[in-house]
C-alpha cells in the first residue's frame, strides 16, 4: 500500500478515526478540513526557511499544529502522540513510544542507510528471535519493509511512532554516529584554539544537523549534552574502559549506560569538554574542577565538571544545574505542611546558624538554593561562599573557595564579616576553623546557612562536638537543623493501586503500626517513564528546630539518642516517619522508603 492507501496517513482516513474515537468533534473536523489546505503550505514554507530535511507534510501535521482540544477531555491537547496512538489503534499495529536510552547506537545506524532511513521515516529499533522492530510513522509502504528484510537477513516487524521522534532520533543516532567515527579516524581529536577560554555555549537542538565544516568532536559532545538534556539528567558520566569508553546518565537518582564509544576517541571528547570548562588539557595525572555556562532552547544551565584520573584514562562527570530544578518554591520541594513551618521560623531568625544535611545526593543544594530565593530581596545583603559555585545568581555575592592561592572557607568568612552582610551561606562545614568563624558570624548578628555530612538531624550535634565545638557555643548560636533524603516519585501516567498485608511490610522492615490489607501504590511502567515506574523526586526531610530543652541536652558527652527522644517529643517527625506518609499518600513506593531511609530502620 501507499501512503495514499485508504489506511494509510490520508486525510479522510485520519479524521476518520479521530472522529471514530471521539477525539474531534464534528465541528472540529470541518475546521481542519477547511483550513487544512492553507496550513499545509505555511508549514512547508517554514520547513523551507529552516533548511531541515524535506519530508511531505501530512494531515496529522496540520491537526497537531492547531493546538485543537481534545473533544473527550477539553482539558488535554490534540497533540501528535494522541493522534498516532489512535491511529495506531484503529491499524491494530502497537504503538510504540522510543526510548532513546534503550537504542542501540550501532543497531540503529549499521541495519540501513542514513538516506533511506529518512526518506522513509523508518528506525531500527531492536532485534529479538530472528524479527527486526522497526518503528515508523507509515506502516503501509511494505516495499520498504521488504528492502529491510532483505539487507538484514531479519523478518520485519514494524510498530507506530510519532513522526516527530523518528526524525528526530535519526537525525540525533546518524549524526553522533558520523562525528564518532570520523573522531575515530582522526584519532589525535581536533584542533582546540586556546586563547579563548571564557565560552557561553549554544547547544544544538536536535533537529539541527551538523553542517559539513563543523568539528566531529563538537557535534559528538554538543549531541551528549543535548541527550542529558533531553532525558532529564542530572549527571553525565564519562568512563574509560581497557577496550572502549562508556557514557552513563543520571536521571531520577538512578545511572543509565546509554553509549559505548570507542576508546580511540574518549581523549579527544575529554579534552573538548576540559577546554569548555577551562581546565588544563595537558594536565591529566591530577584531579580538577571547572564548570560550563550553556543555554539551550532559551534556558541556562551551569554544568560543573570534574575530572579524576582512573585506571584506563580520565573519568569526567558533568553534573547539570538546572535552574529551574536547584531554584524553587519551599512549597514544592516536598514538606509536609508543619515541617515546612517550622523551617521557615528558623530561616527566618534574624542570626543563628542552620545546617542542612545528608549525604551526597540528597538534594542540600536544591534545598539552600531554594531557601537562599525565599530570603532573597533588595534590602538583604546575601553572600555565599562555595566549593565550587554551582548556580551563578545575580541576587547573591558569590566566593569560589580557591586553597590554591589561599581562598579558603575559613579565611574568606573572615573577610566576609567586613562586607556587611545579613545572611552567609556557606557551602560545607568541613573543619573546626571553619566552623569556628560560622559561629562568630552567626554570634555577631548574622544568620548563616551551611551544610553538614550526617545521616539525621539529631546526629549533627553529636558532629559538631566531635569538630571541637564546646556545647556553650552550639547551644548559643544553632538555631535548627533539617536532614534530608530524595525519593523517586511514582510515575502519574501509569500509577496503579495494590495490596498488601501489613504483616509481610513489617517481615521488609517497614511496619506502618496496622493490621490486615494495606493500600499502597506503584508504576506499572510505561514509555513516560521508561518502564521503571517512576518520574521525578521528591524530598522528606527530618526537622530538628533547637529549642530550650534540646539546649539542655547539648553536653559534652551529648547522645544524640536523648535529643532525638526530646525533639520526639516536640513533634519532630523523622525522615522515615515523613517517607510513610509519603508511601501511604502514594507519593513514593514502599521500596524506594526501604532503599532510602535503611539507616534509620
Amino acid at each position: 500500500m501507499t501512503r495514499n492507501s485508504k489506511r494509510g496517513l490520508s486525510d479522510d482516513h485520519v479524521l476518520k478515526v479521530l472522529l471514530k474515537f471521539g477525539l474531534i468533534s464534528e465541528d472540529q473536523g470541518k475546521q481542519v478540513f477547511n483550513k487544512k489546505n492553507d496550513i499545509r503550505r505555511k508549514l512547508e514554507r517554514e520547513r523551507a526557511s529552516k533548511g531541515r530535511v524535506k519530508n511531505p507534510v501530512t494531515i496529522v501535521d496540520i491537526i497537531s499544529s492547531m493546538d485543537l482540544d481534545r473533544a473527550d477531555d477539553p482539558s488535554k491537547a490534540l497533540d501528535e502522540e494522541t493522534i498516532f496512538q489512535a491511529l495506531a489503534k484503529a491499524w491494530k499495529i502497537p504503538y510504540k513510544k522510543i526510548d532513546p536510552l534503550k537504542l542501540d547506537l550501532n543497531l540503529v545506524t549499521t541495519t540501513i542507510p542514513h538516506t533511506f532511513a529518512m526518506k522513509h521515516l523508518v528506525l531500527p529499533l531492536g532485534k529479538k528471535d530472528g524479527y527486526l522492530t522497526v518503528a515508523t510513522p507509515d506502516p503501509f509502504n511494505q516495499e520498504v519493509f521488504q528492502d529491510i528484510a532483505q539487507a538484514s537477513h531479519l523478518k520485519v516487524k514494524t510498530v507506530v511512532s510519532t513522526k516527530t521522534d523518528v526524525i528526530k532520533l535519526i537525525n540525533e543516532f546518524f549524526g553522533f554516529k558520523r562525528s564518532i567515527i570520523a573522531a575515530e579516524n582522526q584519532f589525535s581529536g581536533p584542533t582546540i584554539d586556546l586563547g579563548n577560554l571564557e565560552q557561553f555555549v549554544r547547544v544544538r537542538s536536535a533537529d539541527e544537523m551538523p553542517s559539513s565544516n563543523d568539528q566531529h568532536i563538537v557535534n559528538a559532545v554538543d549531541h551528549l549534552l543535548s541527550s542529558a538534556f533531553d532525558q532529564r539528567a542530572s549527571d553525565v558520566h564519562i568512563e574509560p574502559k581497557r577496550e572502549k569508553s562508556i557514557v552513563r546518565l543520571r536521571i531520577d537518582g538512578m545511572l543509565h549506560t546509554v553509549y559505548e564509544l570507542p576508546k580511540n576517541v574518549h581523549s579527544a571528547i575529554i579534552s573538548r569538554i576540559k577546554t569548555l570548562a577551562r581546565l588544563d588539557m595537558a594536565e591529566k595525572r591530577r584531579p580538577q574542577d571547572g564548570r560550563i555556562k550553556m543555554e539551550r532552547g532559551g534556558v541556562e544551565a551551569e554544568i560543573r565538571v570534574s575530572s579524576i584520573p582512573v585506571a584506563f584514562g580520565e573519568k569526567l562527570v558533568m553534573r547539570i544545574m538546572d535552574p529551574n530544578v536547584l531554584f524553587q518554591d519551599l512549597e514544592n520541594l516536598g514538606f509536609t505542611s508543619m515541617d515546612l513551618i517550622r523551617y521557615q521560623q528558623f530561616i527566618n531568625m534574624p542570626y543563628g546558624i542552620v545546617l542542612v544535611c545528608g549525604p551526597t545526593g540528597s538534594g542540600k543544594s536544591t534545598t539552600l538554593y531554594s531557601t537562599l530565593r525565599y530570603l532573597s530581596s533588595p534590602d538583604i545583603n546575601i553572600t555565599t561562599v562555595e566549593d565550587p559555585i554551582e548556580m551563578i545568581h545575580e541576587d547573591f555575592n558569590q566566593v569560589a573557595v580557591q586553597p590554591v592561592i589561599g581562598i579558603t572557607f575559613a579565611s574568606i568568612l573572615r573577610n566576609i564579616l567586613r562586607q556587611d552582610p545579613d545572611i552567609i551561606m556557606i557551602g560545607e562545614m568541613r573543619d573546626l576553623e571553619t566552623a569556628e568563624n560560622a559561629i562568630q558570624a552567626a554570634l555577631t548578628g548574622h544568620l548563616v546557612l551551611s551544610t553538614l555530612h550526617t545521616n539525621d538531624a539529631p546526629s549533627t550535634i553529636t558532629r559538631l562536638l566531635d569538630l571541637g565545638i564546646p556545647a556553650f557555643l552550639i547551644q548559643a548560636t544553632l538555631v535548627g537543623v533539617l536532614a534530608q533524603r530524595l525519593v523517586r516519585k511514582i510515575c502519574p501516567y501509569c500509577k496503579e493501586s495494590f495490596e498488601m498485608d501489613a504483616a509481610e511490610l513489617a517481615s521488609l522492615g517497614l511496619d506502618l503500626g496496622k493490621e490486615g490489607a494495606v493500600e499502597l501504590y506503584r508504576g506499572k511502567g510505561c514509555f513516560k517513564c521508561r518502564g521503571t515506574g517512576y518520574f521525578g523526586r521528591s524530598g522528606i526531610y527530618e526537622v530538628l528546630p533547637i529549642s530550650e530543652s534540646i539546649k539542655k541536652n547539648i553536653m559534652a558527652e551529648t547522645d544524640s539518642e536523648l535529643v532525638r527522644d526530646t525533639a520526639r517529643k516536640e513533634g519532630m517527625i523523622t525522615l522515615r516517619e515523613n517517607a510513610v506518609k509519603k508511601v501511604l499518600e502514594g507519593v513514593t513506593t514502599f521500596q524506594e522508603l526501604l532503599r532510602v531511609t535503611w539507616e534509620n530502620m
